[in-house]
Order: C-alpha cells, then sequence, then structure tokens
C-alpha cells in the first residue's frame, strides 16, 4: 500500500460518512457526471426532514432547562473537545467560534499535550476545536474565522486524498448506492443506510463492497476537490495543527492487523514528510479504537488519540489516547451548541442509548 510521496494518487479510496439518491443500470457509464466536480461540503448534503422541527423545539426545551445552569457549571471544571468535519454553513461557524471566545477558553494541540506530558491540568473552560478527514472547507471556510479570533485548533486528514480530487468513500457509497449501485454484503440495503452497514462490515468485505457499487451504478460518483500538500502547510502555519487520521479511513477494529498498522503507519510517513516533523496526535476514524491501533500509537510516539463519543473529558485527560470528543457541526442550532458545551445535550443522548 506504499504510495510515492511526490505524485498524487490516482485510485479512489475506501471507507467511512456522507449522503445521496437516485436510478439504476448494470453498468457505470462515462458520462458527465464522471468529471464533475463536487463541493465538498455541499454535494451530498442531507436535505431537512420533518424531524428537523421537532428537534429544534427539542433543542430549545433543553437550552431552557433549569438543568442547563447547572451543567455549565460543571462543565467549567471540563474539557470539551469539539469535533467538526466539513464547515457547510461558514456564518454559523463563525457564531459558533464567537461564542466560544464569549463563553470559553480555546486551547491549542500543543497546550493540551504539554499540560498531558507534565500532568498539570488545562485552565477552567478549555475547549480545543477539532476537524476529522480534511475537508476542503476547513481551508476555505473555518480558516478564516478561526484567524480572525486567533483560535487554535486542529485537523486530523485522510492522507490517501491529499493532492487527488477524488471523494471520501463514505460520500461516494452513498451516491453509488443511490444510483443503482449495489452489493453482495448488502442485500435489500436501503440507500440511506449503506454507509452504516459499510461501517459494520469486515474491511476486506467494506473494500470488495465498494468496488461493486462503482460497477454496479449508473453513474460515477462527483470528483471533489481535496486538500493539497500546500494547503496543510497553510494551515499549520495559521495554527491548526495536522494529525494523522489513517491514509484511506477505514474502521482501524475491523481491518486485519497488516491493514490496521498500513493504515496508521503510511499516514505517518507521509505527514513526517510532508510537514517536515512526526505527528503526535491521531484520530481514529469513526471513533472506533481497539489495543493494537493504541499499542502501535505509542510505539511511533503519540501523545494525544482522539475519540468521536460525545462527552468531555477532565481538563487532565486520565488516557491522552482515549480523548473524548463532542459531535459538532456548522449546522448544529445555537441551543444545542450550548447544550453540547454544557453537557447536557450529551448526558441526555447517553440517557437515551447513545454511546
Amino acid at each position: 500500500m506504499s504510495k510515492p510521496d511526490t505524485t498524487a494518487r490516482a485510485t479512489v479510496t475506501v471507507d467511512s460518512k456522507k449522503l445521496s439518491s437516485t436510478p439504476s443500470s448494470s453498468t457505470p457509464s462515462t458520462t458527465a457526471a464522471s468529471n464533475t466536480t463536487a463541493s465538498n461540503t455541499t454535494a451530498h448534503r442531507p436535505q431537512p426532514v420533518a424531524g428537523d422541527a421537532r428537534r429544534r423545539r427539542i433543542d430549545g426545551l433543553l437550552r431552557h432547562s433549569p438543568l442547563q445552569p447547572v451543567f455549565r457549571a460543571l462543565s467549567s471544571r471540563r474539557l470539551a473537545v469539539l469535533a467538526y468535519h466539513g464547515i457547510d454553513d461558514p456564518t454559523a461557524f463563525a457564531a459558533q467560534m464567537e461564542r466560544l471566545v464569549r463563553t470559553a477558553s480555546p486551547v491549542s494541540l500543543g497546550e493540551l499535550q504539554r499540560c498531558v506530558t507534565e500532568r498539570r491540568p488545562l485552565p477552567p473552560r478549555s475547549v480545543l476545536v477539532t476537524f476529522d478527514d480534511g475537508d476542503r472547507s476547513v481551508l476555505t471556510h473555518g480558516l478564516p474565522v478561526l484567524a480572525r479570533l486567533r483560535i487554535p485548533a486542529a485537523a486530523f486528514v485522510v492522507t490517501e486524498l491529499i493532492d487527488t480530487d477524488h471523494p471520501f468513500w463514505w460520500s461516494e457509497a452513498a451516491f453509488l448506492a443511490g444510483h443503482g449501485g449495489t452489493a453482495q454484503a448488502l442485500p435489500g440495503c436501503p440507500p440511506q443506510n449503506t454507509v452504516g452497514r459499510l461501517k459494520a462490515l469486515p474491511d476486506a468485505d467494506r473494500r470488495r463492497s465498494l468496488q461493486e457499487l462503482r460497477a454496479t451504478a449508473a453513474i460515477r460518483a462527483p470528483r471533489q476537490a481535496q486538500l493539497t500538500r500546500t494547503d496543510l502547510t497553510e494551515l499549520r502555519s495559521a495554527g491548526v495543527a495536522i494529525g494523522n487520521h489513517t491514509d484511506s479511513h477505514p474502521c482501524l477494529d475491523r481491518c486485519a492487523d497488516g491493514t490496521a498498522r498500513t493504515e496508521v503507519t503510511e499516514a505517518h510517513r507521509l505527514l513526517t514528510g510532508w510537514l517536515g516533523e512526526a505527528p503526535t496526535a491521531f484520530a481514529y476514524p469513526n471513533g472506533n479504537r481497539d489495543e493494537r491501533t493504541e499499542a502501535l500509537l505509542g510505539e511511533l510516539g503519540y501523545r494525544l488519540g482522539f475519540l468521536f463519543n460525545h462527552r468531555h473529558d477532565s481538563l487532565l485527560p486520565p488516557d491522552p489516547l482515549r480523548i473524548n470528543r463532542l459531535r459538532v457541526n456548522s449546522d448544529t442550532t445555537r441551543h444545542r451548541f450550548d447544550t453540547i458545551l454544557s453537557g447536557l445535550h450529551p448526558a441526555v443522548h447517553r440517557i437515551r442509548g447513545g454511546c
């Protein structure tokens, strides 16, 4: 799975996250759709559904609940690591970051790492902003806001996609399933459930299923402009630390030993070569961690590992390779954003059966 550092990878990758839908055919056609470049953040954005209004009402009730100030007070003694992906709504993202500056204490990845190394807690109300996958909107929409407000951040990138126009595998899979793509391992699977079903498969079966979806869909998935090595340097220079998110974003706990090791070490090698220093922070794809990966991260000198479990952590995380994060996006309503920061929303999420 080794790839040269100096050339863009020509193969589309395989692994987990977005959505879309439509018709069917047994062979892919080389139509205009195969040459269309899709925006990373808008190409497969889910459409509003009837449940949105209900969720907004619930968000409002939680925000004005008498429990909110109690949770807000307790959260001052907890670390909030926000886990974003792409930025669909730059205006809303700016409002969220402005709120952070007013109500919290943004910290950098380096500050967190130093506190862990020195075994001293971060300041009260510490918040770390992170982005998974390396969506290009982090550069185009996120960086201007972060730079203006002087908020440090961290971006965990999928190295196989750097310097390419290949879509994220989960966006591609959802698109193909919505355009008639089928796979033996997904019998009767509705298009909207395709990505979740693929994540649950052993990784070799997931990769095979993605190839079958490509072979049977009516059209190819649109291309997506991805970050370049120059972009990574620009982000880092502006205060956005770059971390490892594997080479192609598989769920590592679904991978064979050799595949899991290659995914981590290849991304580590590439990032070290591109940036001139080894990354020391890792975000588990889909939040799926296992003992093998933790041991490998220790071998490679990683200091921090991030989950995706919608929880706060301690101001001095007790397990630096299992740091909790809060799920958020630029479309998150202000009421929900406030209750996520306070910890009330994550608590209700767990009570209702979330992780």
